[in-house]
């Protein structure tokens, strides 16, 4: 009797079913049929493959909550913020004439009329930038929260990326549903909100889902880059100069 090789797939390919119904198939060596295991793993090949692909997006309208997106040159296709495409593509927020998009888990943020490959393979690796002190000895420089410029102040001692309501605002955060906290300055105590920030940006560093708090009132001048953002960085201060790296 010729031995038979039998396996159990949970769905059958092109939705035919097995002979005997039953979801098993068998292959008998001694007659001449095609190689089903060989199709199967080059099958899943070709779908691991366009898995790990890089899609190609491009911001080309906003309206509202929604923004009109063009994925890998199909059909333009408007999503609602918290809506996903059938390409895997999130919409994950709105402020003014930017979008954050996500993809895998990783998230990019699209100016409008911009396309972007989104690089859902491996991790950019470790970026870094230089910044340089000011006459007072602070390290103030320029950079992005969610897509929009802002001016940081590094500050090691704010626990997080903290930034006044009016700033807050500015950026379209939807801060008042954040987590309430109360907040201890020189002031004193100052109603605060915990918010989730989608990326941000300095120099070549990006960062996504930074934890930032709004001050809900307009004591703070310029945007602290507290721990939540430095935290996930290599420091390192030479004099005047200051090299922040990414670690993850």
């Amino acid at each position: 009797m010729a031995p038979k090789n039998c396996g159990k797939i949970t769905g059958t390919l092109g939705g035919r079913m097995s002979e005997y119904g039953d979801g098993f198939h068998c292959l008998e060596q001694k007659m001449a049929r095609p190689d089903y295991h060989t199709t199967l793993v080059g099958l899943l090949f070709v779908m691991q493959c366009a898995c790990v692909a890089a899609a190609d997006v491009n911001l080309n309208g906003i309206v509202g909550n929604r923004a009109l997106l063009i994925i890998d040159s199909a059909k333009p296709r408007w999503l609602a913020v918290g809506e996903s495409s059938p390409q895997g593509v999130k919409l994950v927020s709105i402020s003014g004439d930017t979008a954050v998009v996500e993809e895998s888990g990783r998230r990019q943020t699209l100016k409008l009329g911009e396309s972007r490959q989104l690089n859902t393979g491996a991790t950019t690796g470790n970026r870094s930038v230089k910044l340089n002190a000011d006459g007072r000895g602070h390290f103030v420089t320029s950079g992005q929260i969610n897509g929009q410029t802002v001016r940081f102040l590094v500050d090691t001692g704010a626990s997080f990326v903290s930034l006044s309501s009016g700033e807050a605002k500015r950026l379209g955060l939807k801060y008042l549903e954040g987590e309430r906290a109360a907040i201890s300055t020189a002031n004193g105590l100052v109603r605060s909100y915990k918010v989730k920030l989608d990326e941000v940006r300095l120099g070549d560093v990006t960062l996504n889902n930074v934890d930032g708090m709004v001050h809900a009132d307009d004591a703070l001048p310029i945007v602290l880059l507290g721990m939540s953002f430095l935290n996930r960085m290599e420091m390192t201060r030479d004099g005047e100069q200051m090299v922040l790296k990414k670690r993850f």
